[in-house]
């Protein structure tokens, strides 16, 4: 039996080493329902986790942790902080050698440089691709997170770099398969542009030059959350399989029974 989780929102948590975390609890369903809170949660990634954000993460109760980065993030950034008692699942959902250059000159790259990659709309359609391919060609592995979710996985915390794109769509498949409104999908998707959630823009000339006004409008495309990039990815899976429960049973292999034990363990039960 699925424990019972009061539908009460949690105070916004303000944690000072990782970025965008948010409790994915109180979105509605187009049966009537809402996901339950404390069951998914959303983040950056954890290796800057401080020792005050280790605590407050200990005491979720967790059960995994699933970081979508790959290894090229993990040289940027680190390896998550181990939780006592928590499993740590990695599913890399982009190949470190996909656009490595492209990644090397948003960070060293100087403002023409910038122009040539990013100008002109090239971020945008850049990173709708992304969201294209990621929904086409990783079938494997967002069937493989919502089955761990259906079995054993939950309460359960997902991050990528950002927590804004790998993670956001691993989010917005898991709430897909519960029958979560893309409404409301959408607008906790967004939620990653408020300021204090935003990833930290990192290059190698931090000065005025190297993080001015044109370089971080270039640079917005790639470290934003638009409603074109989700809608791209929404879009995708009805251009290849013509339904989301076609996307989750013939692309994902999510069988009915899967589907019925992820709500048991994503809704609220009232």
């Amino acid at each position: 039996m699925t424990q019972q989780v009061p539908q009460v929102p949690p105070a916004e948590t303000a944690l000072t080493g990782v970025r965008n975390f948010r409790d994915v609890g109180g979105l509605p369903t187009t049966d009537g329902r809402h996901t339950a809170f404390g069951r998914l949660y959303r983040s950056g990634h954890l290796a800057h986790a401080t020792a005050e954000d280790a605590a407050f993460l200990g005491g979720l109760g967790l059960h995994t942790v699933f970081d979508f980065r790959n290894s090229a993030d993990h040289r940027l950034d680190g390896y998550d902080i181990e939780l006592t008692g928590v499993r740590n699942v990695s599913i890399p959902l982009s190949d470190p050698a996909d656009g490595a250059e492209f990644w090397r000159l948003v960070r060293d790259g100087n403002i023409e440089q910038l122009r040539s990659i990013l100008a002109d709309g090239q971020g945008t359609e850049r990173m709708i691709r992304m969201y294209r391919s990621t929904i086409k060609d990783r079938t494997a592995e967002h069937s493989r997170v919502l089955h761990a979710l259906a079995e054993d996985s939950v309460p359960a915390l997902m991050h990528c770099a950002a927590g804004k794109d790998r993670a956001g769509l691993s989010i917005a498949v898991s709430l897909l398969a519960v029958g979560v409104e893309r409404e409301a999908i959408e607008t906790d998707y967004l939620k990653s542009n408020d300021p204090h959630r935003r990833y930290k823009v990192q290059r190698a000339d931090m000065s005025e030059t190297g993080m001015s006004p044109e370089v971080m409008e270039l640079l917005n495309p790639l470290f934003g959350a638009q409603r074109e990039y989700l809608a791209a990815a929404f879009a995708t899976i009805e251009e290849i399989w013509g339904t989301t429960d076609r996307y989750l049973t013939e692309g994902l292999k999510v069988s009915p029974q899967t589907r019925e034990r992820l709500r048991e363990r994503l809704l609220d039960q009232g």
